[in-house]
């Protein structure tokens, strides 16, 4: 993702000897995302990724590391951190939490198509399975109460249809959330980031999910929205994709059928999903951190699918 702190060869050196994974070979920043540092970190040993923490501290960091093992172990192809001689997972460098994990095999399907999006569905509801014995708890950092906080921080930077539409939406999520219906939804961990960029394929073969460092414990329902907000739309527009979304939900409940709560609130979850990702883009876009290679996403796409989602509700 962007950079913001500048790993040495030397600590890159330091940091695979202390894990025993071989000499470096290269060490490469990545670009795109706007959260955390990240490397692509080569060896003689093999590929991985470092990365360095610049919001989430290391009292958080556990949960976040321990479910990736916890994943990994499940069958679930997710990165697995790797740890050093004393088993510890999380490490330190450039004066940063840090971690390392695996690199994946394949790429980006940046241009999903619906066997794609059904081979994220299976996959997200075999996570979600395999996540309910996960024994450390932590909220959706990024959930209800971070958007109450941020919208006042927001509203003096847009326009007043906008604001208009932000204030309203929030207002509704948060009827929604005091609703009997919302605490019926089952729950656990999730990925509540599961974006194209943040899934491999090999082919159509489906080959990992990774950062997952906006996890936490919050509605099965709300991950799915997110992924269906982003696999099942149509970038340049924000217009639903019924075909993308139909192959996805099919492929999700053929694993795990949906509730009638789930089916009840998926719309409102949908906009749900496009309200989060609208405000952080706002906040990133208007309320930016300094980095190199840093590249905030466009806002405006974020407002044009909860547009969307509000004027045509989809019902599974």
């Amino acid at each position: 993702m962007a950079v913001f702190t500048e790993v040495s060869n030397k600590e890159a050196r330091d940091l695979l000897r202390r894990l025993q994974l071989g000499t470096l070979t290269e060490l490469r920043g990545i670009e795109g995302g706007i959260e955390n540092t990240n490397y692509f970190l080569t060896s003689s040993e093999g590929e991985y990724v470092l990365t360095l923490f610049e919001r989430l501290t290391a009292q958080q960091l556990p949960f976040y590391l321990h479910l990736m093992k916890h994943l990994a172990h499940g069958g679930i192809p997710v990165p697995d951190p790797a740890a050093d001689k004393s088993g510890d997972i999380l490490h330190t460098v450039a004066g940063k939490p840090a971690a390392v994990v695996n690199k994946l095999r394949g790429k980006s399907q940046l241009a999903p198509e619906a066997v794609h999006c059904a081979a994220v569905g299976t996959m997200l509801a075999r996570m979600h399975l395999a996540g309910r014995d996960y024994d450390r708890m932590q909220p959706n950092l990024r959930g209800l109460d971070w958007w109450n906080e941020t919208v006042p921080v927001v509203l003096p930077h847009i326009g007043e249809e906008q604001r208009a539409l932000l204030a309203s939406e929030l207002a509704y999520q948060n009827h929604v959330a005091a609703s009997s219906e919302y605490t019926a939804l089952p729950r656990g961990p999730v990925h509540a980031d599961l974006f194209r960029d943040n899934v491999m394929f090999d082919g159509e073969e489906l080959t990992g999910f990774f950062d997952f460092y906006f996890a936490g414990v919050d509605t099965w329902l709300f991950d799915l929205s997110v992924c269906l907000n982003d696999w099942c739309i149509d970038l340049p527009t924000g217009v639903h994709d019924a075909v993308r979304a139909s192959a996805m939900l099919d492929a999700y409940q053929a694993v795990r059928p949906l509730t009638t709560a789930e089916r009840t609130l998926l719309p409102a979850m949908l906009r749900a999903g496009a309200l989060r990702f609208w405000i952080s883009r706002l906040w990133d876009f208007y309320l930016p951190r300094e980095a190199s290679m840093l590249k905030p996403h466009d806002p405006t796409h974020f407002e044009r699918v909860l547009q969307g989602r509000i004027a045509h509700p989809l019902h599974p």
